[in-house]
């Protein structure tokens, strides 16, 4: 298929390297990325621009999902687009929200709903019925078993387990490797096997 829709991905960084084969495989093409930085021009033989006006849909590429929420904030109703690695497992009944990206290896069972401006990183598991707020991240290898819901903002680091049924609050930072085995509140730092809250967030 020939590539004529165009995409812009916004945060030159690693990240953005995989979105950018993910857009691709898509049949996008990724002309320019945007970023803040006017110190970086060039992202793996790509120009990068420091203005966004007059550039849509966009894909905000920056892993930290405070960051993210922010830049989203301001380009308004910009125009976002969502995509999905050919090499990820969705099943028809999951709702993905825009400026969304699922990555090679992750699986989206049935029913789960999926926010705005989330990453579903690579080999992800999400099992059915979950819901997933906006601007979520699941880090890779991440496996939330059913009807697990995690509120907006949060961070579910790489290797994290999370049981069946559990919810996970607001703005909360979920350490690596950790699994969770009760609900965690808003805005918490938690981790360990089994985890538990270490402090709050500001």
């Amino acid at each position: 298929m020939e590539t004529t829709d165009l995409v812009y991905l916004y945060g030159a960084s690693g990240h953005a390297k995989v979105v950018m084969d993910i857009a691709r495989l898509a049949n996008y093409e990724v002309p320019c990325l945007i970023d803040d930085n006017p110190q970086v021009n060039e992202l793996a033989g790509l120009p990068v621009v420091h203005s966004s006006d007059g550039l849509s849909p966009v894909i905000v590429t920056i892993g930290d999902c405070k960051i993210r929420r922010n830049i989203v904030q301001k380009l308004g109703d910009r125009g976002f687009l969502t995509v999905v690695h050919p090499a990820a497992v969705k099943a028809d009944s999951v709702k993905l929200g825009f400026g969304t990206v699922v990555m090679a290896g992750a699986i989206l069972n049935p029913y789960t709903t999926v926010g705005n401006h989330c990453i579903i990183n690579s080999g992800a598991s999400v099992d059915h019925d979950c819901v997933i707020g906006d601007f979520v991240h699941i880090a890779p290898h991440s496996t939330l078993c059913g009807e697990v819901i995690v509120g907006e903002g949060t961070w579910i680091g790489a290797g994290t387990t999370i049981i069946q049924g559990k919810i996970i609050g607001k703005n909360c930072f979920i350490g690596a490797g950790s699994v969770i085995v009760k609900d965690v509140p808003d805005n918490a730092l938690c981790y360990g096997n089994p985890a538990r809250v270490i402090r709050m967030l500001e």
